[in-house]
């Protein structure tokens, strides 16, 4: 059985329609923690664009790993990364807002090898993403996992 993807159109205005949530409850609603065994988390990840050098934010699922925050560069399975991965790639520094209106620095990077792999098996932990093997392989290349951690204290 092949996965069945919502229409691209649909996916881009469900994001869109989330922003503008939490715009309009002022971060309130919108924002969550993920739940082991439930539901992924949403975070806000702002960024510098790699070419304007203007700042940028999205709304992002994620899981936890320790004090360390994952998602995926997956663009609505579309084959084309995300802007903010391309941001990220250029400028790894960046911020995200969390539920509570906590926020934090962060680096990313993108998990290789073990760490993929491990990483990737307990995205398999969290409802949310659907099937995510079959809409991994609808992109027809490997969808990067981002990890972003906290960002070393500065002097």
């Amino acid at each position: 059985m092949t996965a069945t993807l919502p229409p691209r159109w649909f996916v881009r205005s469900a994001w869109v329609a989330h922003k503008a949530l939490l715009r309009v409850s002022r971060d309130r609603v919108g924002l969550s923690t993920p739940t082991p065994g439930g539901k992924f988390g949403f975070l806000r990840l702002h960024t510098v664009g790699r070419r304007s050098g203007r700042p940028r934010a999205v709304v992002l699922g994620y899981i936890e790993d320790g004090d360390r925050l994952v998602t995926l560069a997956m663009n609505g399975w579309d084959p084309a990364d995300p802007a903010w991965w391309h941001n990220l790639k250029a400028h790894p520094e960046a911020t995200v807002d969390l539920a509570g209106g906590s926020f934090r620095p962060v680096t990313a990077h993108e998990a290789t090898g073990a760490e993929r792999e491990r990483l990737w098996a307990a995205l398999h932990d969290y409802t949310g993403y659907g099937d995510l093997d079959a809409f991994a392989a609808r992109r027809g290349r490997e969808t990067a996992v981002v990890v972003l951690s906290p960002a070393p204290s500065r002097p």
